[in-house]
């Protein structure tokens, strides 16, 4: 992982939208023409993909969040899947 991908600032992309389902009690990622249920550690992580903070940061929070040490290479492997199902982008 070098210095470039951990100062990369990752958003929700335009299209995507977070929303908690209360009836069946899980996270949704909603997009056009479909659904992604998602695990609480993927929410976890789209939830700080805000446009405002570092990978490094978003990656701090959940390690704080989570009482959890070297999440780095989860939450780098779920951004780039992310990026690249058009889910987040990265600026």
């Amino acid at each position: 992982m070098d210095e470039s991908e951990l100062t990369a600032v990752p958003k929700l992309a335009t299209k995507a939208m977070l929303r908690h389902d209360s009836v069946r009690d899980v996270e949704l990622l909603l997009l056009p023409e479909r659904v992604v249920l998602l695990n609480k550690s993927g929410a976890a992580i789209l939830g700080l993909c805000d446009g405002s903070r570092t990978v490094q940061d978003v990656i701090a929070q959940l390690e704080h969040d989570f009482d959890a040490a070297d999440l780095a290479n989860d939450v780098m492997t779920f951004l780039k899947d992310a990026r690249g199902r058009g889910w987040v982008v990265v600026t």
